[in-house]
Formats: structure tokens, sequence, C-alpha cells
């Protein structure tokens, strides 16, 4: 029994060992990880994902590192910008392993050494800008992390893809101060859109009265231009019908008995008139001898018959003129 025991014991050693010899040479690497293995102290060789075996005792697995990409979180830091202004700045930096190697020995904590160049460079960009331009060039901030930070870290083995600044917190009697700015500007940029459109409204309208002017006095001279050709037609339409009548006057004058006629209408209508000079006024203008109708009737024919033409008759004989009237004189010289 005591050397069943012994055996017993014996054997359950071995499996234990031959386990831990399997758990130490046997080695699983997952998928996008790698691992760094030395030999005897000395850096040997990278594992890749898969299965592996390593010799017992003299290979072991000194560094595991991740090859996804990463997020470190930079935190917030006070920064001084140009116009010494202080302001808190943090933000988030994406890296990825790309020689686990170098990683492993290039550098003894690449994350510490990330963030803290990460705060330095920061620091020294926001330094060049002032905080009105520290919310615009944010984009530019970034690539000139990111350009630094891939310098340094190329030894490493590391890869610096981007940084993007999260938070930019000035104090808070700037932010008053910035709040009361963005006020005045909005005002004034209200204002001036008031005037602007104040003016747009005053030459809007100050263009119609123009063009309304314009048509009225085209307007009137059209309608000017209209009554003169109207009145000017008006005009040549009655010369016309004067002259017509006229021309009719003459033909009738010319005819036999045309002269008496005349003399006896002359005659009518200054005795027409004579007899209307006292109804209107008190004023009343005698001619200075009664045998002046006589006169003035003599005097029209003798211009009516110098501008009538003889008219030449062969058969009817000269009348002898008829006696004179009581108180007129007698017709023709």
């Amino acid at each position: 029994m005591e050397g069943f025991s012994a055996a017993l014991a014996i054997a359950i050693v071995l499996a234990a060992f031959a386990l831990f010899v399997v758990v130490k040479t046997a080695v699983v690497v997952p998928q996008q990880n790698a691992y760094v293995v030395e030999r005897l102290g000395k850096f040997y060789s990278v594992l890749d994902a898969g299965f592996h075996l390593l010799v017992p005792f003299m290979d072991a697995i000194r560094y595991r590192h991740t090859l996804k990409e990463q997020a470190l979180d930079i935190p917030e830091q006070i920064c001084i910008t140009r116009d010494n202004v202080q302001v808190g700045v943090d933000g988030v930096l994406y890296l990825k392993v790309l020689d686990p190697q170098r990683a492993s020995y290039g550098i003894n904590d690449y994350y510490y050494a990330i963030s803290q160049l990460a705060q330095t460079t920061l620091r020294s960009e926001i330094g060049k800008i002032e905080l009105d331009r520290t919310f615009e060039e944010r984009s530019n901030i970034n690539g000139a992390v990111v350009s630094e930070l891939d310098k340094a870290t190329g030894p490493w083995g590391i890869k610096v893809l981007r940084y993007e600044i999260k938070n930019i917190t000035p104090p808070r009697d700037v932010l008053a101060a910035m709040e009361k700015q963005m006020r005045a500007e909005r005002e004034k940029r209200a204002v001036i859109l008031t005037s602007e459109g104040e003016r747009d409204a005053a030459i809007n309208t100050a263009e119609g009265k123009k063009q309304q002017v314009i048509k009225e006095s085209e307007a009137e001279r059209q309608r000017q231009i209209n009554e003169a050709e109207g009145q000017a037609q008006a005009i040549l339409a009655i010369a016309r019908a004067t002259g017509e009548g006229l021309r009719e006057v003459a033909s009738a004058i010319r005819s036999e008995g045309g002269v008496e006629a005349v003399q006896l209408r002359v005659a009518e209508q200054y005795v027409e008139q004579f007899g209307n000079l006292a109804r209107t006024t008190n004023t009343v203008i005698l001619p200075a001898t009664l045998s002046d109708v006589g006169s003035m009737i003599a005097a029209a024919t003798n211009v009516l018959r110098s501008a009538t033409p003889p008219v030449r008759s062969t058969t009817v004989a000269a009348r002898p003129p008829p006696p004179p009237s009581p108180g007129r004189p007698p017709a023709g010289p």
C-alpha cells in the first residue's frame, strides 16, 4: 500500500508537471493581437494570430499588444492663448500599433508618452492663436498635433491617426464678455439690415415716383400734342369752310343782282348795330353826320365792283338806278 501510494503521488506530480509544460508551451494568439516572445531574456519573435508552441523554460511572452485602433483620452489642461487668455482644452487621440517589437522596446509606456506629448503640442498650438480664432482653427490645431505626434511616435512603432479637440472652455468672465460681444454683433447686424431695408424701400419709392412723374409728363405731352393736332385740324377745317363760304359769297356777288344784295345787307346790319349802341352801356358814340351811312355803303360797293369782273351780257338792258329814298344818299359816285 505504501508503494502504491508513492507511485500515485509520483504520477500526480508528473501529470501536473506535464500540464504545466503544456500551458507554458502551447499559446493561442487572438485575432488582431501580437505577442512578443523572448528566449532566455532576449527578443526572439513576434507571434501573430493563431496557435504556437514555445520551448519550455526558455521562451517567455513578455509583451502583449493589440493591433486594433485605440482611442486615448487626453485629459483637460490649461492653455494660454496668444492674447493671454486661459482656456481649458481636452481631446481624444486615435492611434494604432504598427510594429510590436519597437512598441515593446522603443519606449517604456507609449500611452503615457503620447499623452504627455499631445498635451505639450496642444499648448504650443493654442499659444499661437487668439481666443476668437480657437474655435475657427480647430481643424488646423488637430492637424498640427497629429503631425507633431506622428514624427515622435514613428521610432516607437506607433501610428497616430488623428486627434480631435472635445471641448474648449474659457473662463466665466470671458464667456460673459463673449456673449455680450456676440449680442452686440447681432444687434449691429440687425440695425444694418434694418437700415439697408429702409434704404432699399426709399430707393424703390423714389424710383416709383420718378417713373410716375415720367409717365405723367409723357401723358401730358401726348395730351398737348393731341390737343394741338385737334386744334390744327379744327382750324384747318374752319379755314377750309371759311374759304368755301367766301368762294360761294364771291360767286353769288358775281351773279346778277349780287352787288345790290350786298348793299342792302350792309345797310341792314349798320342800322341794326346802330340801334344797339345805347342798350348795354351809358356811353354812346354817334357819327359826325348822318351821311356817313351812305358813304360807307358807297365805299363797300366800290370795293365789290372793283373786285368783281364785269358781266358780259347782250340781251339784258341796263336798268336805271332806283330813286334814292328819303334820308339815304344815292349809291355810287
